[in-house]
């Protein structure tokens, strides 16, 4: 036989073999993950037993994200410090992997929520009229007294001419009410299209009215209970009776083991604003970083030193008294304001914004300095531990009524709306014999609580100078602080600001019920599973 042909035909029974053994192992792996490793029995058997989502695909990339990989940092690591205030000492933290919106949030987003809450509550009447109110952004942040501003009074927000530009005058009250609702809208919106929902329900926008609209948390925790009660008259055929007998009542609803809900839109944490405003992976060299970085691009200066566009500045701020944009020309920022959010190059993380242009609220309540001896994983402060509220008869509660409160400077907040879970915090019972925490309120932590006073008592140092109806109190009795628990980080530089709050290490804080015309905001979303972006396979 030819020697050519016998090691052909050796060759073709050697890739029969490699791909019978693979057909074989893929068979195994799939039959396998439906056989219980612990006690060998059958896992989503249609004749009943445990039920799981074994083939999990990964968390889905929810609208306008975009995904940051975890990793060490030195957090608050400044190369200028001219305030010498030590409030950014550098610190080695870890950051989990998350998600972050790709740019400010726009004022057409904005509008969009907007547009949902005069819909659905503006004309009720009564305190639900001010759920719309209490969302409306503080056009007049704009005016100044020695300042012509009055057409961004009045068209910033609304007009075409500002839709890509970011959102300001928003509290962080508003922010994180914007991301509430954002995440009940996106969750409604996957719900119907895998069908456990109709269609066209997230767009029936008219005929909704308080109490009656989508809630994620009140969806997972008592699902009957979900649009006010009638979720029966609203499934899609996912959730129709598993059984085939006409008068079974048992609905498909999803889980939370069904991985399908995403995780709610947030405030970033502060250190993970400054993690993805770094965008240190270009200077990663293997397992280390390789030299510093002052701003979210390389080099230590604001313009471009690329042939193609050498000398054009990256990033909105102000380069000096009276000069918000340069000499007209090529040189010229081409922005006195804000501009849109993608005027300049995104960083590493393809993030736009990350400096200047405007600054952004992020979760963290402000305090001078980072302590990262206790816990240097996912630093944050201000963590407040819930849980869902039961009623008599064993019931998750839900809240009834909207709740509103009035806030020292007369601004509304919405609190709470009909049809949310009702939460309380943990009580001591929760909290018995354990290691890792022993109370709920935990935003003073060895910072203003008893432990961090040395005469014993509790530290006012950062209490705001308000009595329990929001009264001013008397002179005498002021805080000595212009720090409070209500009082909340801002990070990064904004259009109004000279170059040297560009760096994302630096931090300001303002009142979470104030608002200004530099400051807008982005969401975050939690990554759950391994760090690295787990690749979801095509539908």
């Amino acid at each position: 036989m030819n020697r050519n042909l016998i090691m052909k035909t050796y060759t073709n029974l050697f890739i029969s073999a490699l791909i019978i053994t693979l057909i074989s192992s893929c068979s195994t792996n799939k039959s396998r993950s439906n056989v219980s490793q612990g006690t060998g029995l059958s896992i989503n058997s249609p004749r009943g037993g445990f039920q799981y989502e074994t083939g999990y695909k990964g968390q889905e990339t929810a609208p306008g994200l975009v995904f940051v990989p975890g990793g060490t940092f030195v957090k608050g690591k400044v190369q200028d410090d001219v305030m010498r205030d030590w409030n950014n000492t550098p610190v080695r933290v870890q950051v989990r992997s998350f998600y972050i919106d790709e740019t400010e949030v726009t004022n057409l987003m904005y509008n969009e929520y907007l547009d949902w809450l005069e819909r659905v509550y503006k004309d009720q009447g009564g305190p639900y009229s001010d759920v719309y109110t209490a969302a409306l952004p503080d056009t007049m942040v704009w005016r100044s007294p020695l300042g012509f501003n009055e057409d961004m009074v009045n068209n910033y927000l609304r007009h075409p001419s500002f839709q890509d530009y970011p959102v300001v005058g928003v509290t962080w009250q508003q922010s994180t009410n914007y991301a509430k609702w954002r995440t009940e809208r996106v969750n409604e919106s996957v719900l119907e299209r895998e069908g456990y929902i109709e269609k066209g329900i997230s767009l029936q926008i008219d005929s909704l009215s308080p109490g009656k609209e989508f809630n994620t948390q009140t969806y997972l925790r008592a699902p009957r209970q979900s649009y006010g009660g009638d979720i029966t008259d609203k499934v899609g055929r996912s959730a129709q009776p598993r059984s085939k007998d006409a008068d079974s009542t048992e609905l498909n609803f999803v889980k939370r083991e069904k991985g399908l809900l995403l995780p709610e839109y947030r405030l970033p944490t502060e250190a993970e604003w400054e993690y993805a405003a770094l965008g240190l992976n270009e200077a990663r060299e293997y397992n280390n970083y390789r030299g510093k970085k002052k701003y979210p691009w390389s080099g230590a200066s604001t313009r471009s030193s690329k042939r193609q566009n050498e000398g054009d500045q990256l990033a909105n701020f102000k380069q000096g008294r009276g000069d918000y944009s340069g000499v007209a020309g090529w040189s010229s920022d081409n922005a006195d304001i804000t501009a849109p959010v993608r005027s300049f190059s995104p960083n590493s993380f393809g993030l736009y914004g990350m400096g200047g242009n405007v600054a952004e609220w992020v979760a963290d309540v402000y305090r001078p300095i980072i302590n990262n001896d206790v816990s240097d994983l996912n630093y944050y402060r201000g963590n407040l531990y819930m849980k869902p509220a039961i009623n008599q008869e064993g019931n998750t509660k839900i809240v009834e009524e909207v709740i509103i409160d009035t806030m020292p400077n007369n601004k509304l907040a919405v609190k709470a709306l009909p049809g949310d879970v009702v939460f309380s915090e943990i009580d001591e019972k929760d909290s018995q014999l354990r290691i890792n925490f022993n109370e709920a309120y935990n935003t003073d932590y060895l910072d203003g609580d008893v432990q961090s006073n040395p005469n014993g008592d509790a530290n006012e140092m950062y209490k705001f100078a308000v009595n329990e109806k929001g009264d001013q109190i008397k002179e005498q009795e002021k805080v000595k602080s212009l720090i409070s628990d209500q009082t909340r980080v801002v990070k990064g530089g904004s259009w109004k600001d000279r170059a040297y709050w560009l760096d994302p290490a630096q931090r300001r804080y303002l009142p979470e019920f104030m608002a200004a015309d530099y400051i807008g905001f982005r969401c975050a979303m939690s990554y759950l599973g391994e760090s690295k972006l787990k690749k979801r396979p095509r539908d």
